[in-house]
């Protein structure tokens, strides 16, 4: 209730704010406002992180070696029977000496579990926690009911299909060892990025979000986790009490809640880790859905925290203040769209009016473009007419995907009962895909 009445105060604001105005001032103005200092904010952080590289090519971060904990490797599994054996032992191949594995089957109905069984009894450093069927549903709770096994003294987190590289730990690691580091989270990179347009796309987006989360990370601002790849101190969990049960984005809450409380969050690049990327539009909608109304309700459920905080730091409040503009920008956009339609309609407002709203919306769709370009280009070192030709696709795909589903999710939150609608990512797909096009291959040969 207390999310809804929030956002109701917020949309009705906003909408009285633009409807009056447009009749003595032009809020277009306002709208350009804001993306202007959405874009003076990314030149910043591009900036800081620009000079940081700087100083670190003149004096190299001292890496203490001997700072090496014991790490307890959760990773959830629901229905994955098809991916997860190839998981483990890519994640066993890790160089990292003091590490253990707990698999955690989240009432799944295949043959998760058993295969779970089975990993267990032919590995040694490997645990397997078979969850009942009446079990808390959802990540959280698997999780929480892990973390009680666990002997870590810092928790790593993946997902059942993701996939790194030997000396992932070693880099990700020495991030941690600060007093005042409650997490650090790897760059994530899609593994079928050339299966199809969507999983090309997937695959930019994430990558312009490395840009951002290196950029906020120079300036030691609000970095997030992303569910997969994270490295949490044991610390700071038992100091935020564990994971929300109770949210659809655990990564997204705990980001939240360990900022408030006065961890600080750190974003490796250079520990990278792969993962399958959703190959068809309607399950893509249906994760994306999940993350934005995880990202909208906890912005709602923890804004008073956020501003009475007295551990969180001022960086981590401002950045985390222009990040919320992101998701302002759309809703203000279509608000602003529709008033000024319906007054042309009406016949209160020129044409005009409505035109220049809409010249605002190629200059956002603009600044989308110039930031999924340059990481292309930083990241992905793509050719230049490449990475423009990816980037202009990508920021369609961005406009397709994420502005409707802003509407969608604060329709949902006013109007509808909350739900913990996980909306879970089936794994496996890309390869059940490739095997149906053997097999037409050699329909086709015969």
């Amino acid at each position: 209730m207390k999310e809804r009445i929030l956002l109701f105060i917020i949309v009705f604001g906003l909408g009285i704010f633009i409807y009056i105005f447009q009749s003595y001032f032009n809020t277009v103005w306002g709208l350009g406002f804001l993306c202007a200092l959405m874009a003076i904010y990314a030149g910043f952080t591009t900036l800081a992180y620009n000079i940081k590289k700087r100083k670190l090519a003149k004096h190299p971060e001292i890496v203490n070696r001997d700072y090496k904990p014991f790490v307890s490797v959760l990773i959830p599994c629901h229905n994955e029977e098809s991916v997860i054996a190839h998981t483990l032992e890519n994640i066993r191949a890790m160089d990292y000496e003091k590490f253990e594995i707990i698999l955690i089957d989240d009432r799944s109905t295949d043959k998760t579990a058993s295969i779970l069984h089975e990993l267990e009894q032919k590995y040694d450093n490997v645990k397997a926690l078979i969850r009942p069927h009446d079990a808390f549903p959802g990540k959280s709770a698997v999780l929480n009911d892990a973390f009680q096994l666990a002997k870590g003294e810092a928790i790593l987190v993946f997902d059942a299909d993701a996939t790194v590289e030997p000396d992932f730990l070693s880099k990700l690691v020495p991030n941690l060892e600060p007093k005042d580091v409650g997490a650090v989270q790897a760059r994530k990179i899609i593994r079928n990025k050339n299966f199809n347009l969507l999983t090309r796309c997937q695959n930019n987006e994430y990558t312009m979000d490395s840009y951002f989360q290196v950029g906020r990370d120079s300036v030691k601002g609000a970095v997030e986790l992303r569910g997969n790849g994270e490295l949490i101190k044991r610390q700071a969990i038992e100091d935020i009490g564990g994971w929300n049960n109770f949210t659809i984005t655990d990564d997204l809450d705990m980001s939240t809640r360990l900022h408030i409380k006065g961890w600080d969050i750190r974003f490796c690049a250079d520990a990278k880790v792969y993962e399958e990327g959703i190959i068809y539009l309607l399950p893509l909608f249906r994760q994306r859905r999940r993350w934005l109304e995880g990202t909208i309700r906890r912005y709602l459920e923890y804004c008073g925290d956020v501003l009475t905080s007295k551990k969180m730091s001022l960086r981590a409040s401002l950045d985390m203040t222009a990040y919320i503009s992101q998701f302002i920008m759309p809703g203000w956009f279509i608000m602003e769209i529709l008033i000024r339609g319906f007054k042309v309609l009406a016949k209160d407002a020129p044409t005009q009016t409505l035109y220049s709203s809409i010249i605002i919306g190629c200059f956002i769709g603009l600044g989308f473009f110039i930031a999924a370009r340059y990481a292309l280009r930083r990241y992905d070192n793509m050719p230049r007419l490449d990475a423009a030709f990816e980037a202009l696709i990508t920021s369609v795909y961005l406009f397709i995907i994420w502005f409707p589903l802003v509407l969608f999710i604060c329709f949902k939150i006013l109007f509808r009962k909350k739900d913990m609608n996980w909306g879970k990512t089936a794994h496996g797909l890309v390869m059940e895909a490739e095997q149906e096009m053997r097999e037409e291959k050699e329909l086709q040969k015969i």
